[in-house]
């Protein structure tokens, strides 16, 4: 495992061996067990939302400078291509976006398969891995907690419950709950809008992101996956100065309506559209937030109702300046046309190295207590 520390030679790790232990130690044999192995490495990934699989397409590659890495993918509602093969698809366990701003719970219960959840968890062979990297995905963490291998959490959502980490006025007692163990890990690094901690890190804006040419155009950029379409067009279409182009969930034909555009979910169209918007109003998500506000965009969010996630993500960016509605609805579109009107962008900076430096944290702090584990084997330590 040493051999995976950025800071440590095989010299090093070597000596420290030889120093600790100098009767039983075999250089040799050493070096051939631990420096000619080769980590083995299960990342799995939460595939409801888009922001999980954004997220991974600039984690992997780092990770694949440790060891052999697999990818394990879960959830039913996967809209971004991964440009990387996926070993374990799985149906995983997650909620369904309602279409009046909330979570469809009976459509969500009705696809919820706990039989299959279960098997999953059971057969997953996660022994065959030396440490699991999780982004909130639930059958690897809990595999992980049933058979004692290590599983690391990198995601948001390990940053959204550090203590210090903004919430709503009203705390959702089972919403953190759930959140808490849906995906149990040993060790949590994460990701937030800013620093609540050591081992939280800025967001990871992935490199489609970075290479984008920005521009201010006229139109809007709209996504707000839990509404469906007719109730977008009855609230949007009474700003008619303002050109609309909204990514919807529900429809998978584009098309027009008065002023409004919409286009059916499509990460490349959606970047650009972003990259060339006067503002943005989006959903309480995590990363689509964050690159707005790279990208140096007017924005608003609108988080989900009863999702616990986002309106701790709705505490995050009003403290960062960025206006929150409640809900999309009759009663806020005074609020929505101030924001139009008098919106302005909040002085934001995210650095682009992010993905580098939590994966190189996260390992040298699994290589660091593995090395500890080894040192305290008879005959090494």
């Amino acid at each position: 495992y040493v051999r995976y520390a950025a800071d440590t030679t095989q010299e090093q790790v070597i000596r420290i061996v030889n120093l600790q232990s100098p009767l039983f130690f075999n250089r040799e044999k050493f070096r051939t067990t631990i420096f000619e192995s080769v980590m083995k490495i299960l990342y799995a990934i939460q595939g409801t939302g888009n922001g999980h699989l954004s997220r991974a397409s600039d984690i992997i590659p780092v990770l694949q400078r440790y060891g052999d890495v697999d990818v394990l993918l879960s959830g039913y509602q996967v809209e971004v291509a991964l440009p990387f093969p996926i070993k374990y698809r799985l149906h995983g366990l997650c909620f369904v976006f309602g279409r009046h701003g909330g979570i469809d719970l009976l459509r969500s219960l009705k696809r919820m398969n706990l039989a299959r959840f279960i098997r999953d968890i059971t057969r997953l062979p996660v022994d065959a891995y030396d440490v699991v990297v999780n982004d909130f995905e639930p059958v690897s963490a809990w595999a992980c907690a049933l058979r004692s291998i290590p599983c690391l959490a990198l995601s948001h959502q390990s940053a959204v419950l550090h203590p210090a980490a903004p919430q709503p006025s009203r705390r959702g007692w089972m919403g953190r709950l759930i959140l808490k163990h849906y995906a149990p890990c040993n060790e949590h690094y994460g990701f937030h809008f800013r620093q609540y901690g050591a081992q939280i890190f800025p967001p990871v804006i992935r490199s489609a992101v970075q290479a984008l040419n920005i521009t201010q155009g006229k139109h809007y950029t709209v996504y707000l996956p839990a509404y469906d379409d007719i109730t977008l067009i009855a609230l949007l279409r009474q700003f008619r100065h303002i050109q609309w182009q909204v990514f919807s969930k529900h429809s998978k034909e584009d098309f027009d309506f008065e002023h409004i555009r919409f286009v059916s979910i499509n990460n490349e169209a959606f970047l650009g559209s972003l990259a060339s918007c006067a503002g943005a109003l989006l959903g309480a998500g995590f990363e689509g937030p964050a690159e707005a506000l790279y990208l140096g965009k007017k924005l608003m969010v609108v988080p989900m109702k009863g999702q616990y996630e986002q309106q701790c993500n709705a505490a995050a960016l009003l403290e960062l300046g960025v206006p929150v509605l409640p809900s999309l609805s009759d009663k806020t579109l005074a609020q929505l046309g101030d924001w139009l009107q008098h919106g302005t962008v909040p002085e934001v900076h995210f650095p682009s190295e992010t993905a580098d430096r939590a994966v190189k944290r996260m390992m040298n702090d699994f290589v660091q207590k593995r090395a500890q584990t080894l040192r305290s084997v008879p005959g090494l330590g």
